[in-house]
């Protein structure tokens, strides 16, 4: 690529945000840190009831474009303590129980954070032969705790929230590694479009909603709600995708995407055509690099909430190659996540003012 579109403060961003803990319906921490960021880029700013943020520019204009990513991180509950201090749990959101074991995590608790590992057997005590792998029923979250008692004396309760203390790495000065890419990445893509617009003194005609939407990993809640507060005429979003250049992924199932190739523009019923038109010759005309993909009945991102909102709003998806999704290793090629801010702040230079998408007119 050539010169980076970021900058330090966009990377010491990046860092703090990653960090952060922001698990599917415990987001307003992270928020508070994606809100500080994008302010000074922003005329005003919209919080509803259940956390989503959108950064507003032109919040006067009728015509309304959103660009949208999510705030949260999967992330587990405390759900049953045993005698003997073992804690069992269950999934917030699509958390992978085969990564869990040895992992170190924080569980988030009214007395602050209190820190716990995922324990397995050791190599030593297993039968041999075919093993039992983990599962629900079997992982477990150990505090060192002697009982019970000591357990609840802690302060932990059932319901309390668990993430990973993985943080951000890079890896052969090429790849961001880290949890929770999906999708506090995406929430720093739309902040460094919102940073560059103002940087350039771009003029938009249409008024424009950097949304930072909650709980996608549970049904595209976040998304759902604020679609409807906003009613925009455009959205266009950005997640991730699998990066399927990775062993023990089959293509043919899954597609050809590889990271450091460009962003994924997929293909499917609930994107529109017209703008995904738009966005391929926003690509073409400034030489940014991207993938194609097909999609079945949705998108399995916020794209499908907006799409089928307020009886149908023209969306699409910039999609970013992710290795080891839903991992504490996520990891995205720089130059991929720079094509996607280029691409998404280029795409809003050939929206016009009351762009009409429809297919028949």
């Amino acid at each position: 690529m050539s010169k980076s579109l970021l900058n330090k403060t966009s990377k010491k961003f990046l860092e703090k945000y990653l960090n952060n803990a922001s698990p599917t319906g415990f987001e307003s921490e992270g928020q508070k840190i994606w809100l500080d960021y994008v302010t000074p880029f922003i005329d005003e700013y919209i919080v509803d009831n259940y956390g989503s943020v959108a950064g507003v520019i032109n919040p006067k204009a009728k015509y309304k474009v959103v660009i949208e990513a999510h705030a949260d991180e999967i992330s587990w509950f405390v759900h049953y303590i045993t005698g003997d201090g073992f804690i069992y749990l269950r999934r917030n959101g699509g958390s992978d129980h085969q990564i869990a074991p040895s992992k170190r995590v924080n569980i988030h608790t009214d007395n602050g954070i209190i820190e716990a590992v995922f324990g397995w057997p050791a190599i030593h005590t297993r039968h041999g032969g075919k093993e039992e792998g983990p599962s629900m029923k079997n992982i477990c979250l150990d505090v060192g705790a002697k009982d019970k008692e000591e357990v609840l004396g802690m302060g932990i309760q059932i319901g309390d929230v668990i993430t990973y203390q993985d943080e951000l790495t890079m890896l052969n000065n090429r790849w961001y590694v880290g949890r929770a890419l999906d999708n506090r990445i995406g929430g720093f893509i739309i902040a460094e479009v919102a940073r560059l617009l103002h940087k350039n003194k771009v003029e938009l005609p249409f008024g424009l909603y950097i949304v930072n939407a909650v709980q996608e990993e549970v049904g595209l809640r976040g998304a759902q709600m604020i679609a409807d507060s906003i009613k925009p005429n455009v959205a266009i979003v950005t997640d991730v995708c699998h990066d399927t250049s990775t062993p023990k992924i089959d293509k043919i199932a899954q597609g050809d995407i590889k990271g450091g190739e460009g962003p994924c523009l997929p293909t499917g019923p609930a994107v529109q055509n017209n703008l995904l038109k738009l966005i391929k010759k926003a690509a073409k005309d400034n030489k940014i690099p991207f993938q194609n993909a097909a999609v079945s009945r949705a998108t399995g991102t916020d794209t499908d909430a907006f799409a089928y909102s307020n009886g149908g709003v023209p969306s699409a998806l910039i999609s970013l190659p992710l290795r080891y999704m839903h991992t504490t290793v996520e990891a995205a090629h720089k130059d991929d996540i720079e094509n996607v801010i280029k691409l998404i702040y280029e795409s809003l230079l050939k929206i016009e003012n009351n762009h009409d998408f429809r297919y028949l007119k």
